[in-house]
């Protein structure tokens, strides 16, 4: 699903099988390079432009992702969505512990 999204990032991780399943297998990318070693972003690392964000999160969803819910003053998701000015975000872990996030750009 999140294969024809435009993205570049290079991500820490600790066990790269298991960072390999969850990229080549619940979000069906494919690697570009691997360098050994690393820890684990401490901030968004990914954010995957979808042109419906609801939809994506169900169709993730079915493929193992559990998405982030937050409670924080000016920052509330529902149905794990928080709005954001000119989007929706939201954000799910992988299994390195990066944080990964969908955004849709609301209609001016």
């Amino acid at each position: 699903m999140l294969s024809t999204a435009s993205v570049t990032t290079m991500l820490p991780v600790k066990d790269i099988d298991r960072a390999r399943a969850f990229y080549e297998g619940c979000l069906g990318l494919a690697p570009g390079g691997f360098k050994p070693d690393g820890t684990k972003a401490d901030h968004t690392a990914i954010s995957f432009q979808v042109s419906d964000i609801a939809a994506s999160i169900e169709q993730l969803k079915r493929s193992g992702v559990v998405f982030e819910d937050y409670d924080f003053p000016g920052l509330k998701t529902v149905n794990h969505v928080c709005v954001l000015g000119a989007e929706k975000a939201a954000w799910f872990m992988d299994t390195e512990g990066n944080c990964l996030c969908l955004h849709e750009d609301l209609p001016a």
